[in-house]
C-alpha cells in the first residue's frame, strides 16, 4: 500500500482525553477515533491489527476443537428471564423495547442465547461433547468508559461455550481452553499469566483469568518468578490428558490483588514478583447454572434426562490491541509483534522525485508485494525525511527499509529493526532475503 493513497490520520499532539499509553498511541497513530463515549471507529491501520488478532484467536480455537458460529448482537429478554439474570445483571445492560413493545437488549454476553440454541437442537448424549464459539461485538454500558479500547462500552470478543455430560468431561473441555489460551497469547507476542479468579456475574465455581504484565495494568498481581519463564508448548494433543500441563501452570503461586494471600506470599521471598496486569482472557466452568433453569438436557445412555454441564471462555479481541501496545512500546511509538503488525515493512523513500531513488524504491515495493510481504510504502512527496521516520516509528512496523540518494548511488539501502533499533546497510538485491530470513 502506498501511503500517499492510504488513510492514515496521524496526530502530532496527544489528545487531552487520552490517559494511558495505549489510548494515546492508538489515537496518534491513526488506529481509532472516538464516535461516542466508549465507542470507537476502527480506522484502516487499527482494523488490520484487529483482524490479525482475531485470526490468531480463531486458529487456536479451531485447533482446540471448538466450532465457530455467529449469534445476534440484539437478544430477547425472555431467555435472560429464564436464567434469572435479566433483573440481576444491572445497568450495564442496554435494554431496548422494539416497535411491538417486546423487551430486547444489546448482548453483553451470550450464555443464555447459546443455551437456547443448544437445547433446541441437541437431544442425545451421542452428540456430546461440543464447544461452540463466536467472535462478535458486545455492549456493556460502563458507568465510566475510559482508557480507550481498554474499557470501552462496545467491544469485540471471542466467547466460547462448552457442553458436556458431567463435571469430569466439562473439566477436560476447560483444560483444552486453558491450553488454547496459553498458545493464543504466546502467538500474539505477549506473556499472559493464568490466575485463579472470582467468577462474578457469570457464575460457577472454577475460573481463571489471563493477565498480561504491564506497568500500566489495572490490577495488582503477585506471581511466582517461575511463571515468567515457563515454555509454551509448541505441539499439543488436545485429545489427550492435558491435566498435567494445566497443573504445571496453576501450581506456582499467582493471584490478583483481589485474590492474593499475603501470608503465603511472604514465604516465597525473592521468588515473588509484584507487578501490574491487564486482563485479556477469562475462562469459567459453571456446571448447570444456565442449563438447569433453561432446561438444556439430553437423553442419556439409559434414556434418562441429563442436565448438561457448561463452561464459557472469553478473550477480549479489541481489548488485546490496547493491551499489546501497553506491553510493547517506547517513547517513539508502538512496537508491534510481527504476528499482529498491520504491515511488516515500512518502505521509506526519503527523496521522491529523484529518478534513481524512485526506481529503486518502486522496484523494492513491487518485489516485496510479489513475495507476499505486507509493506507500507511512504512515497509522500510533501513530507520531510524526519517526519517519515517519525511516522514509521509511531505506527510501529517491525522493519524499516530506507531508500535515499547516497545509498542508492553506492548500491545499498538501510534496514532497521523497530524493536531493537539496530540499523545496517544491505545491498538492494539482498533486502528480500534479509527480511525472509529473520
Amino acid at each position: 500500500m502506498r501511503l500517499s493513497r492510504y488513510f492514515l490520520p496521524v496526530l502530532k499532539e496527544t489528545p487531552a482525553e487520552a490517559q494511558i499509553v495505549s489510548h494515546r498511541l492508538m489515537l496518534r497513530a491513526g488506529l481509532v477515533r472516538q464516535h461516542a463515549a466508549g465507542i470507537y471507529n476502527w480506522l484502516p491501520l487499527g482494523h488490520r491489527v484487529l483482524r490479525k488478532v482475531e485470526q490468531i484467536v480463531r486458529e487456536e480455537q479451531d485447533r482446540a476443537g471448538a466450532i465457530e458460529m455467529l449469534m445476534p448482537t440484539v437478544q430477547t429478554a425472555d431467555v435472560w428471564r429464564e436464567s434469572g439474570r435479566y433483573d440481576d445483571y444491572g445497568r450495564e445492560m442496554l435494554r431496548i423495547v422494539d416497535r411491538h413493545d417486546r423487551e430486547m437488549l444489546y448482548g453483553p454476553t451470550h450464555e443464555e442465547v447459546i443455551t437456547d440454541v443448544f437445547r433446541s437442537m441437541v437431544r442425545s448424549y451421542k452428540d456430546l461433547p461440543k464447544t461452540l464459539y463466536q467472535i462478535q461485538w458486545k455492549f456493556r454500558d460502563e458507568v465510566r468508559p475510559r482508557f480507550g479500547v481498554m474499557r470501552g462500552r462496545e467491544f469485540l470478543m471471542k466467547d466460547a461455550y462448552s457442553f458436556d455430560l458431567d463435571e469430569a468431561a466439562a473439566r477436560r473441555a476447560y483444560n483444552r481452553m486453558f491450553v488454547a489460551y496459553l498458545r493464543t497469547f504466546d502467538r500474539l507476542g505477549v506473556r499472559a499469566i493464568p490466575m485463579r479468579a472470582a467468577t462474578g456475574p457469570i457464575g460457577g465455581n472454577l475460573s481463571h483469568e489471563f493477565l498480561i504484565l504491564a506497568d500500566t495494568g489495572e490490577s495488582g498481581v503477585f506471581v511466582h518468578r517461575d511463571l515468567l519463564n515457563m515454555q509454551i508448548p509448541d505441539a499439543v494433543d488436545f485429545d489427550g490428558d492435558l491435566q498435567p500441563l494445566v497443573d504445571s501452570w496453576t501450581g506456582p503461586y499467582a493471584a490478583t490483588d483481589e485474590m492474593h494471600a499475603p501470608a503465603l506470599e511472604a514465604s516465597l521471598g525473592e521468588n515473588l514478583v509484584s507487578a501490574r496486569g491487564i486482563e485479556v482472557g477469562h475462562i469459567f466452568y459453571f456446571g448447570t447454572k444456565y442449563s438447569a433453569p433453561m432446561g438444556c438436557r439430553v437423553a442419556g445412555p439409559d434414556g434418562q434426562d441429563i442436565v448438561l454441564h457448561m463452561g464459557s471462555y472469553g478473550i477480549g479481541v479489541s481489548r488485546l490491541v490496547g493491551a499489546i501496545i501497553e506491553s510493547s512500546h517506547d517513547e517513539n511509538g508502538i512496537i508491534w509483534p510481527e504476528s499482529v503488525a498491520p504491515f511488516r515493512v515500512a518502505l521509506i523513500n526519503i527523496k521522491p522525485g529523484d529518478p534513481s531513488v524512485d526506481a529503486v524504491a518502486d522496484a523494492l515495493y513491487a518485489d516485496l508485494r510479489n513475495a507476499g510481504v505486507d509493506v507500507l510504502y511512504d512515497d509522500r512527496a510533501d513530507e520531510r525525511a524526519g517526519a517519515k521516520f517519525a511516522t514509521a516509528d509511531l505506527i510501529g512496523l517491525p522493519w524499516h527499509v530506507t531508500v535515499g540518494p547516497k545509498g542508492v548511488a553506492a548500491g545499498y539501502v538501510e534496514l532497521k529493526c523497530r524493536r531493537t533499533g539496530e540499523k545496517r546497510d544491505v545491498s538492494v538485491e539482498s533486502v528480500l532475503s534479509h527480511l525472509t530470513s529473520v
